[in-house]
Parts: structure tokens; C-alpha cells; sequence
């Protein structure tokens, strides 16, 4: 069963059905945060190798990395999504946890504004997933991005929650 949109047209397609970023200049700003999550599943071996080692690998340590990486993948949200708006974001901040054999990451990013920030937190979670399988390749391919979704937003029309 599909969920129905709410208002039946997509806001990235103007009038004619071309693809146009949102006019959102009368818009008043919010308070707006969205926290998104990524999960990186690593063979046994390689979680062996990350837990004796402190999450330290040839090319450094993997949490600092993706870490800084999200961060910045966040700020560039804009520059590699084509209809994003830029945004002054006021905070960002990415988590790495084990679970199992799971590198979870989190990324959470918050702004005053007239848009919400869905976007940068997940570019954010998927450049940190990206760093650690980078950091990581060299002890196996077999290291696998599970999924990239969005935990909650909050600002603007609607909240949303997945937990």
C-alpha cells in the first residue's frame, strides 16, 4: 500500500513539470532539526581488527574521520544535491556506536530557517557511511552500507519520528 501525498504535486516541479528549487522567500523561520542514520555492516574480521585496535586502521582512526567527514558532507549538501538550497546550518553533529557487527552513525543537524535540513542530515550519515568503508577497505570489500534513512525531523509544516 502506498502512502498518498498530502498535496498531490511534488514541490521540485514548477508548473510546466520541470524540475525548479522551492520558492521559499515568504516563508517565515523556524527552528528546524532532522536527525538521519546510516549503518555500516562489517565481517567478523573486520570488526576484530577495529575492536582491538580502537577503531584505528592504516589510515588512521575510522570514528575521528567519518566524524569530520559527515560534518563536511553535511555542509556540501547544496553542492551535490541539484535543488537544495544552501543553508547557514547552526549545528552538526555525527555519531559513530557499535552494534554487533554494525558501525551505526548518526547525524543530526539544526538550523533557524526557512527549510528544513532532512538533506544535510542524510548527506551527512552517508558521507560518514562512505568514510568508514573507505577507512576500512583495506581489511575487506565485504563491508556493506545496509541503509541510509531519515530517524526524525522536526520544524516547518510537519514533524516527522520513525522511532
Amino acid at each position: 500500500m502506498e502512502k498518498e501525498i498530502s498535496s498531490g504535486k511534488l514541490s521540485h516541479l514548477n508548473d510546466a513539470g520541470t524540475p525548479a528549487m522551492v520558492d521559499v522567500t515568504g516563508k517565515a523561520s523556524t527552528h528546524r532539526k532532522a536527525v538521519a542514520e546510516a549503518r555500516v555492516r562489517m565481517p567478523d574480521e573486520v570488526m576484530i581488527v577495529l575492536n582491538r585496535d580502537n577503531m584505528q586502521v592504516a589510515k588512521g582512526s575510522v570514528i575521528h574521520t567519518a566524524v569530520l567527514a559527515g560534518i563536511m558532507g553535511a555542509k556540501k549538501t547544496s553542492d551535490l544535491i541539484p535543488l537544495c538550497h544552501p543553508l547557514a546550518l547552526g549545528k552538526v553533529e555525527v555519531n559513530l556506536v557499535i552494534e554487533g557487527n554494525c558501525v551505526v552513525i548518526s547525524c543530526e543537524a539544526s538550523l533557524e530557517g526557512k527549510t528544513g535540513v532532512e538533506m544535510e542530515a542524510l548527506t551527512g550519515a552517508s558521507v560518514a557511511a562512505l568514510t568508514v568503508y573507505d577507512m576500512c577497505k583495506g581489511l575487506s570489500h565485504d563491508i556493506v552500507i545496509e541503509s541510509v534513512r531519515l530517524i526524525s525531523k522536526t520544524g516547518g509544516k510537519s514533524d516527522f519520528s520513525k522511532k
